[in-house]
């Protein structure tokens, strides 16, 4: 956007053209947003576009001073409805959905402070929505009537504080409830710098967000429905869980294996950016096998149970016996078969989750641990009758004490995962 003469060929054949750029992070987001519509609408005009669509942000009463957020946004939406050509400007405030900056901040701030101190702004009214609703509005507003050239809000069924959201969202999410006590001296800039202390999200990004949360954020009008029907709008619980589902329901090949995209909108992408959708831990090992994958696969399917997991009989051991000692199942139930493993079935203190034969185990942890784990083996074909063993140890943690725990038992796993990916390469061999 930022050099008007790569945008005539990118525009060539085009009918709707969606401004979906955002320059947030960029200590002159303003300028480079401002330049950025300029460019588009001029590109836009020259190439016989129809109809332009912009995804922006909700706009403060009059009588109040806006954000730098707020403010640029605003701005962009004039510049394209004054552009010459149709323009419809969707105005929605929190998205809900895995990668949206709004609801990652929401996400860790939840997750990582069971009792929080926080800024007034906490008790503004907001009116998130779902981004399955944004793209279906994002989608309809392609075939407006053209005589429409006007902005819209857009917000979903709820609406809430965020106090309010912070503490559904933890109930969705199976958290403990959080205590928040709302300060009133915290000024907007230091709420920024807290929120960069206690999340990924980097504070340049940060700084806006919360500069526009002093302002009450819900929609004024509906008149988006006379031409694209809702379609039954989702509450915000649900949207919460469509937007953590993937890790809920144990779906995880699509959050960290090779998949692209995910089979919901709500869901994380590839090309989120490295703090949204959550913490993820992974302990990674691979290993070159002098052996083919299928005896590589017979060591594989033979995991736990009297065989043993390969690596440290004993720490195994104490970590079933600390297991049980808190209410979990342990090491006792041992495995069916001692060669064969079936999918659902349990396998110490795992359960089969998944199974390609000859070349993919996952295991779901079912001990007593604050958050979701899952251990993958994996073997592959490598060079001249070769394998390559890949062992991935994956947790997702629930609250404070999710992170703690993975910190706790992170010096551990150097120990016994590499050892358990040595011994099972060396067993496949003999």
């Amino acid at each position: 956007m930022s050099d008007p003469a790569t945008l005539p060929a990118a525009f060539a054949g085009v009918d709707v053209a969606y401004f979906l750029v955002h320059s947030l992070g960029q200590h002159d987001f303003e300028r480079i947003d401002r330049e950025a519509a300029r460019n588009f609408a001029t590109a836009a005009r020259a190439a016989g576009v129809t109809r332009i669509v912009y995804l922006g942000g909700p706009e403060p009463p009059a009588d109040e001073h806006p954000s730098a957020h707020l403010r640029s946004r605003a701005e962009v939406a004039r510049i394209l409805l004054d552009s010459g050509v149709p323009t419809a400007v969707l105005r929605a405030p929190v998205i809900i959905g895995s990668g949206s900056a709004s609801f990652e901040m929401l996400r860790y701030l939840t997750e990582r402070l069971p009792v929080m101190v926080t800024p007034r702004w906490v008790k503004n009214r907001i009116q998130p929505i779902a981004v399955r609703d944004v793209l279906r509005y994002l989608i309809g507003a392609a075939t407006l009537p053209a005589e429409v050239n006007r902005g819209f809000d857009i917000g979903g069924t709820d609406v809430l504080t965020y106090l309010e959201m912070m503490r559904r969202y933890a109930r969705v999410a199976g958290l403990h409830r959080r205590v928040i006590l709302p300060l009133r001296p915290l000024s907007p800039w230091l709420s920024a710098h807290w929120v960069g202390a206690v999340t990924p999200v980097p504070n340049a990004i940060a700084r806006p967000l919360v500069g526009s949360l002093i302002h009450e954020a819900f929609a004024h009008e509906h008149d988006i429905a006379r031409y694209i029907p809702d379609g039954g709008l989702l509450g915000f619980d649900e949207a919460v869980a469509l937007a953590l589902g993937k890790v809920r329901d144990a779906n995880v090949e699509t959050r960290w294996s090779n998949a692209v995209g995910g089979d919901a909108a709500a869901e994380p992408l590839l090309s989120d950016p490295d703090w949204s959708g959550g913490n993820i831990y992974v302990d990674e090992r691979t290993r070159e096998v002098a052996a083919p994958p299928r005896a590589l696969w017979r060591v594989i399917e033979g995991v736990g149970g009297e065989n043993g997991w390969y690596s440290f009989p004993l720490a195994w051991s104490v970590r079933g016996w600390l297991d049980r000692l808190v209410g979990g199942v342990g090491l006792r139930r041992g495995r069916r078969d001692r060669d064969h493993l079936l999918v659902g079935e349990a396998l110490d203190w795992w359960r089969v989750e998944e199974i390609e034969p000859g070349r993919l185990l996952r295991l779901r942890a079912e001990m007593r641990v604050p958050g979701r784990a899952w251990l993958e083996m994996s073997a592959e074909p490598g060079p001249d009758g070769t394998s390559v063993y890949r062992q991935r140890a994956i947790f997702v943690p629930r609250g404070l004490a999710g992170h703690a725990y993975w910190a706790g038992v992170l010096p551990f796993h150097g120990v016994i995962f590499s050892g358990m990916a040595r011994n099972i390469a060396n067993r496949a061999t003999r």
